[in-house]
């Protein structure tokens, strides 16, 4: 069964018509083209995936499309201002918080909800905000201390 729906991607605004059966992650990649959502388990356990949505994280990977007709979509290639890095995206340079680079963009999109909270986050609560994604090059120690970098400025 197809549904037309409307949401807003990175800013700008879309309309599209998708089977209901299709996820967000499907439609992210192979009709936006937004190739920094990645396609890792397809089961909502490593959070390459993530994307925000309304301003919350969430794994793109179990989430239908239809549910995001008038919400909100931020993805990893939305972070980025006018080319200008975020503050967590420089803190994951100088912090060597990039190995691979596969799970990367779940932790920025992550991590910036985390910076934009305004909240203060201790080192474990970092730890567990950041608990539903895996890094397989076990960069985790950089990745921490670049989200900590970035909550402090």
């Amino acid at each position: 069964m197809l549904k037309k729906i409307n949401f807003t991607v990175n800013g700008k605004t879309e309309s599209m018509e998708i089977d209901v059966g299709e996820t967000l992650l499907e439609i992210l990649r192979e009709r936006l083209h937004l190739t920094g959502v990645k396609k890792g388990c397809a089961v909502g356990e490593c959070g390459a995936c993530t994307v925000l949505i309304d301003g919350t994280p969430t794994n793109s990977c179990i989430y239908l499309a239809v549910w995001a007709d008038g919400r909100e979509i931020v993805t990893v290639e939305g972070i980025a201002k006018g080319g200008v890095l975020s503050k967590l995206q420089k803190a994951f340079i100088a912090e060597g918080a990039i190995q691979c680079g596969y799970c990367t963009p779940g932790f920025v999109v992550t991590g910036t909800a985390m910076v934009e909270s305004g909240k203060h986050y201790s080192r474990e609560e970092v730890k567990q905000e950041l608990a539903g994604h895996l890094c397989r090059c076990t960069g985790y120690q950089n990745i921490i201390r670049a989200v900590m970098k970035a909550l402090k400025q």
